[in-house]
């Protein structure tokens, strides 16, 4: 078997965070959808917007690698977001509804957060600097969405699925 070295794992977790922004990128339009809260909707309206932007960097960092854009599935991204459509499904129309669906679109960032993290570093050790600046710029993103829905939960949507 040949060795596998760091240049590998890079690009075999960028097909893995390449396929689930894709898949994240068909869930959003259905958790707006969902959404009762307009303030929530809005956020993941926004944010599909963002994963846009996400897919497209990641297809740059392809570029960069001299690779074409292509993902594999992961698992765990479709585990999380099938998650989110069992809290759709069973809490819809309840006041917690829009708390279900903080805390799954939290669990989809939180996953994207340690992946970027991991792909930014890699891409630095590796001196991909222009790699590293735009998994940088994405990885700020998601932290900032993930910020964003902390707020929402704490001052509307926990309150509202406690009342």
């Amino acid at each position: 078997m040949a060795e596998k070295l760091l240049d590998d794992l890079f690009h075999e977790t960028l097909k893995d965070i390449y396929y689930a922004e894709r898949q994240i990128l068909k869930a959003l339009p259905k958790m707006a959808r969902g959404a009762q809260s307009e303030r929530l909707r809005e956020a993941f309206e926004k944010h599909r917007e963002q994963t846009q932007t996400h897919v497209e960097r990641l297809q740059q960092v392809f570029e960069i690698l001299g690779k074409s854009p292509r993902g594999k599935t992961c698992p765990a991204i479709d585990g999380i977001i099938e998650e989110g459509e069992e809290v759709m499904s069973a809490f819809k129309g309840a006041p917690a509804l829009d708390a279900g669906l903080i805390a799954a679109a939290q669990a989809v960032e939180h996953y994207e957060i340690a992946r970027y993290g991991t792909l930014r570093q890699w891409a630095q050790q590796l001196g991909l600097k222009d790699a590293a600046d735009l998994l940088s710029q994405t990885l700020d993103e998601e932290s900032q969405t993930d910020e964003l829905l902390t707020e929402i939960a704490e001052n509307e949507a926990n309150r509202e699925a406690a009342a």
